[in-house]
């Protein structure tokens, strides 16, 4: 093998490499996810025991967090709190969709370590701390871009799911994306839940 096409090769492969590292460093294995038991699973529907969370939550006019709400839990993280700690990133980000009861909201889970040792504040108004209790929930897993559209469909196969299996809802659906922005559409996990009566 000629000198020039050894360097490609090398060149290449660590080119490989630093994508490698970097995508592993900033997907959804790389921080902690929220905990919960599988109670059934049936192909890309599951049944799940949740414990209680405590979670950062703004209020969410898209959805797709263009309006802000992203960025603001964002900023909460990164240490726009009361002792400007930095709080680890989770996964998943649950996603209320708005309704005529009540506005959408787009919440982080804080990492239980943070939370026994006391969630600091948040500095601005519209981010809150609140606790999301603990349940059962059916969920449907799915892949693609989280958009009106993916969503309105997820839940429709999960609602059919569900009065097949005779489980009756006891609140409104919820989304729940796990991957960053440009995680390819085909790798990403989506899921949409309805907790359980």
């Amino acid at each position: 093998m000629g000198a020039n096409k050894m360097a490609y090769v090398l060149a290449a492969g660590g080119l490989a490499i630093l994508l490698y590292l970097g995508w592993s460093l900033t997907s959804r294995n790389a921080y902690e996810t929220a905990a919960y038991d599988v109670i059934m699973s049936d192909g890309a529907f599951e049944v799940r025991e949740y414990p209680d969370l405590m979670m950062a939550t703004t209020i969410m006019k898209s959805s797709n967090g263009n309006d802000g709400s992203l960025n603001r839990l964002f900023s909460y993280i990164s240490g726009a709190n009361e002792n400007n700690q930095k709080v680890s990133m989770t996964t998943p980000v649950f996603m209320d969709a708005e309704s005529e009861d009540h506005p959408g909201q787009m919440g982080f889970v804080v990492p239980a370590s943070v939370v026994a040792d006391g969630a600091p504040m948040p500095s601005d108004v519209n981010v809150e701390l609140r606790s999301r209790e603990a349940g059962r929930f059916a969920v449907i897993r799915f892949s693609g871009r989280l958009d009106v559209s993916t969503r309105r469909y997820a839940e429709q196969r999960l609602k059919q799911w569900m009065s097949e299996h005779e489980f009756t809802s006891s609140g409104e659906a919820e989304s729940a994306g796990y991957d960053p922005p440009w995680t390819p559409g085909p790798f990403r996990r989506n899921e949409v839940l309805v907790r359980l009566q």
